[in-house]
């Protein structure tokens, strides 16, 4: 059992520094700060949400590049 424990926390670490590894290279990037990388990450997580949730598969009638 330990060693599952070790291992899955090895796991979770190395997925937690490649996370952060990402948002460092975004904000690169993108020239933003890393509060905007976190928005753009949440917002895109909501997006995919969004499309799972829809059973024809199909993209909303409306679209809007920005606000």
């Amino acid at each position: 059992m330990r060693l599952r424990w070790r291992r899955e926390t090895r796991q979770i670490s190395i997925k937690a520094q490649e996370l952060q590894a990402a948002k460092e290279i975004l904000s690169e990037v993108f020239h933003a700060r890393p509060a905007d990388v976190e928005e753009m990450i949440l917002r895109r997580l909501e997006e995919r949400d969004w499309h799972e949730e829809r059973k024809d598969g199909l993209w909303p009638a409306e679209f809007c590049l920005g606000e």
